[in-house]
């Protein structure tokens, strides 16, 4: 085992403070990597402060990892020394159950071994995550970082980039589709690039007026202000697809009026009760469908990653001194960020 650096929350009220942790000696099947860079997400913030219960701490969060490959177990054979990697939300699974064996890990009937606050499968170790100087993976949840993806904005690519893509692929969003994205945060405004990309007319809902060029110039094809009766009644039976990625509870009811016949509602962001309650006559009357999607498994998450570096795809960030984490944490909260908070792990070092 060795002693790293890192970052950790002790308690719901503690805020996130320099600690050492330690890193497991390398298993046959393991790759050891040092960390250039960390997305900083949401789901972050909720495991730090507890937010959903579960959490043990010490915490280390992070789970957008980039980094350099600098060991590898001698049954290794999908990665080398100096490697560019990453390492996303999930670093093991069962892999034996029926998700898994199509690659959908994320479902996995066991329970995913999340890359933070999780529970080791072999020695009940709990996981810590990305907000450190290095970590150890087993090969088969170490991802490949094209060349072409400058690495400290392909970092979100791991969750809200594989959390906004995994469902449009999955439903089949193509040309001819009309999209709309509910939101314009970190995973909204990756929905829109997807979408775009993807061949769909996208429709970006937000509730400020003073977001209509900020939107616009994230690529929507229109906007609409969710807060405008008039404006959404325009919009009523428009859309295929509405990706929902805001992550507190809000109103379904005027967005699944929006959907055409056999339209379907896709929440990426809301874990908690809908509320208020969904009018079941909006989906019955129009054969309409609410559902939901969970990040990704690894070969979508390669997947993802790939179709980003063909598609000139990255997400908007802002680079931070990891001192800063706490502030940047007060500022998440506030949605004053644009659009993901990515760590220079050179911080940590010097912290």
């Amino acid at each position: 085992m060795s002693s790293v650096k890192a970052y950790a929350a002790q308690s719901e009220t503690s805020g996130v403070h320099p600690h050492a942790i330690k890193r497991r000696a390398l298993r046959p099947d393991d790759v050891a990597i040092e960390i250039d860079y960390c997305g900083v997400c949401h789901t972050d913030i909720h495991f730090a402060e507890n937010d959903w219960g579960g959490t043990m701490y010490p915490v280390v969060p992070g789970h957008e990892i980039i980094g350099r490959v600098t060991a590898v177990g001698e049954n290794v054979s999908g990665h080398a020394v100096g490697d560019r990697v990453g390492v996303g939300c999930i670093v093991d699974s069962c892999r034996t159950c029926e998700p898994c064996q199509h690659g959908l890990e994320q479902y996995c009937e066991a329970g995913m071994i999340s890359t933070y606050n999780g529970i080791d499968r072999y020695d009940a170790s709990v996981t810590y995550g990305g907000y450190s100087e290095a970590v150890v993976v087993h090969q088969d949840f170490v991802l490949r970082i094209p060349d072409k993806l400058d690495p400290a904005t392909a970092a979100p690519i791991l969750c809200a980039g594989i959390t906004t893509y995994s469902p449009l692929r999955h439903f089949g969003v193509k040309a001819g589709h009309k999209v709309g994205v509910i939101g314009m945060g970190g995973l909204g405004h990756m929905g829109v690039k997807f979408a775009k990309a993807l061949g769909a007319e996208v429709t970006i809902f937000t509730r400020s007026e003073a977001k209509r060029a900020e939107a616009k110039a994230q690529g929507a094809n229109h906007v609409v202000i969710s807060t405008d009766k008039a404006q959404m009644k325009a919009v009523r039976g428009s859309f295929d697809f509405l990706l929902d990625t805001v992550p507190v509870a809000h109103d379904l009811n005027p967005y699944l009026g929006c959907l055409k016949l056999d339209g379907t509602h896709i929440l990426v962001g809301l874990l908690e009760p809908v509320d208020p309650p969904v009018m079941a006559g909006a989906l019955v009357r129009k054969r309409r469908v609410l559902t939901g999607s969970l990040i990704g498994g690894i070969p979508e998450t390669q997947e993802v990653l790939d179709f980003c570096a063909e598609h000139g795809i990255e997400c908007d960030v802002e680079m931070l001194d990891i001192r800063n984490i706490n502030d940047a944490y007060a500022r998440m909260k506030k949605g004053d960020v644009k659009y993901r908070f990515v760590i220079d792990m050179k911080s940590l070092k010097a912290a």
